[in-house]
């Protein structure tokens, strides 16, 4: 085990990926053949590494996503209209970067949650931050930081991220009190930052969930307009699952 002031050091500084790489140098002979200038680079590869990994777990525990899900595990055998094209597109995080919106709209039990966190953790391995909220918590939340006077640091905190994900969208009526919280959201956002909305609605009735359709306009002309749009249609997969399992258990 190496004891020194200089391993003593890297780890008072928390640089733990060097300090782990140097006892594995000092532990195989091979790293004697060498020079200097390899052994240092494999020294700040490893702390590159670690510390990537650190703030990519940091990102992930932030962002909250409901499922575990990536988009390398996506499935495209059930029918359901999912393009594998625009999905390789949208991996790349090109939409993110130019603050572009993603619409993800079908019915239950087609994977639009599954979907929507795979491309919100796609977007944390890529060094964007996400944050993915159920709309019902995300306008809850807004609500107790209003009453609690925390509404302008919530408000804050949301346009920190690089993407915001609302999941459930538009299930059940949006008040007006609601509406103008969510302007406030997609105005701060505007062309700036991203939103991935995922509904069981299609957005182009989304206006009537609204109870004030002045504000529904302002909302959706930022949301929708320029969007990325998936439509998944078929089948529940939840359904065709426990139909095998079914069929197999008899």
């Amino acid at each position: 085990m190496l004891n020194n002031p200089t391993f003593d050091k890297l780890l008072s500084m928390k640089m733990n990926g060097m300090a782990k790489t140097l006892q594995e140098q000092e532990d195989l002979t091979e790293s004697l053949n060498m020079t200097f200038h390899e052994r240092f680079g494999l020294l700040v590869d490893a702390e590159y590494s670690e510390r990537q990994t650190q703030q990519l777990t940091r990102r992930l525990r932030t962002a909250r996503l409901k499922q575990s899900a990536a988009v390398e595990d996506i499935d495209y055998h059930h029918s359901r209209g999912l393009d594998r094209g625009l999905v390789t597109q949208l991996s790349t995080g090109q939409w993110i970067k130019e603050g572009l919106n993603l619409l993800i709209s079908g019915p239950t039990g087609v994977g639009k949650t599954y979907l929507s966190c795979a491309l919100a953790h796609k977007a944390c391995m890529l060094g964007y931050s996400a944050q993915y909220y159920r709309t019902p918590r995300f306008f809850q939340d807004l609500t107790i930081a209003r009453l609690e006077g925390n509404y302008n640091r919530f408000l804050r905190k949301m346009q920190k991220f690089d993407l915001l994900v609302l999941d459930d969208f538009a299930l059940i009526p949006i008040t007006e009190e609601q509406s103008r919280d969510l302007l406030e959201v997609s105005d701060d956002r505007c062309s700036a930052q991203s939103i991935l909305l995922s509904s069981q609605i299609e957005p182009e009735n989304w206006y009537k969930v609204f109870e004030n359709p002045t504000l529904a306009d302002a909302i959706l002309d930022r949301i929708i307009h320029g969007a990325y749009k998936i439509n998944l249609t078929g089948e529940s997969i939840r359904k065709k699952q426990k139909k095998k399992t079914r069929n197999v258990e008899k």
